[in-house]
């Protein structure tokens, strides 16, 4: 990774950091799947910091995908260790794992005829034994969820009968409702249209900025990624390319080795960097 040096007095980044927020961090990974002779991603460090949003970043086939699978320990790396606040989230059980980490994958299925409020109390299932019925807590926690995702009109609605946007929402609220110190999402704004696009990372960004969850979001859109992360993580071939503030990560030079496009970058946008690409380059 060729790091930009934002970080770090005790390995955070040295700006806002909610007492409760947790990082989770990967060291000398070496990722791949039974049918891969060579790791798909392989990086000495990647740091999600506490309280904050981190957006992985790149090409198809970077590796993005599979480098949030490990952290999710969906994937067990080949090397290395996945530390959540410290702790190997392979010694945690999967019950607690899944109270403190939460993940959206890019696919979701769920039984014919669920409702997005049913589907919202499927998140509570960490936090109840196997014979507990549904708490007090577990109500007001779905229904923080289901206001928070902006789904209130669509409780009673069958997933079966919700618009692509309005489903990501739905499943939105379900991980909302696990109320975890990490919330991890594989590119949930992917098929759906720019007012559901911004609805979610609205969303995400609430989230964060009024509860300290730690976020770590694969996106496709480096521009949507710009204006919502407070850090960019650039894969390229497996390996991460660049990590930091977007002002600082997001250049013509990247745009033109990572993305293989000759691009105009205005890092005075309010917004964040924004980018005017001109052409796609050889790759």
């Amino acid at each position: 990774m060729r790091g930009n040096g934002r970080l770090e007095r005790d390995g955070r980044a040295e700006n806002r950091t909610p007492a409760a927020a947790v990082e989770l961090r990967g060291e000398d990974l070496a990722i791949g799947y039974p049918t891969t002779e060579e790791p798909v991603v392989e990086c000495e460090t990647v740091l999600l910091p506490a309280g904050e949003v981190t957006a992985l970043v790149g090409p198809n086939g970077s590796g993005k995908s599979t480098l949030l699978k490990a952290m999710a320990n969906q994937l067990a790396p080949e090397r290395g260790r996945i530390r959540l606040d410290g702790e190997r989230v392979q010694s945690l059980d999967s019950k607690e794992l899944a109270r403190r980490l939460g993940l959206l994958s890019q696919e979701h299925d769920s039984p014919a005829g669920l409702t997005v409020e049913e589907l919202a109390y499927y998140g509570r299932y960490p936090h109840r034994g196997f014979f507990e019925s549904v708490s007090d807590d577990d109500r007001d926690a779905v229904e923080r969820a289901i206001g928070l995702a902006g789904v209130e009109h669509l409780r009673d609605a069958e997933l079966k009968n919700l618009s692509g946007g309005q489903k990501q929402l739905a499943w939105i609220a379900m991980v909302l409702a696990q109320e975890t110190d990490v919330l991890l999402l594989d590119e949930p704004t992917t098929y759906l249209d720019l007012h559901h696009q911004l609805r979610v990372m609205e969303v995400v960004r609430t989230l964060n900025r009024e509860q300290g969850v730690t976020v770590g979001v694969v996106l496709h859109d480096i521009g949507q990624a710009a204006r919502f992360a407070d850090n960019l993580v650039a894969m390229k071939d497996g390996e991460p390319y660049d990590w930091g503030p977007p002002r600082e990560v997001v250049t013509e030079d990247l745009l033109a080795d990572v993305f293989s496009v000759e691009a105009s970058v205005d890092i005075e946008s309010p917004t964040g960097p924004h980018i005017s690409p001109h052409r796609a380059l050889e790759e």
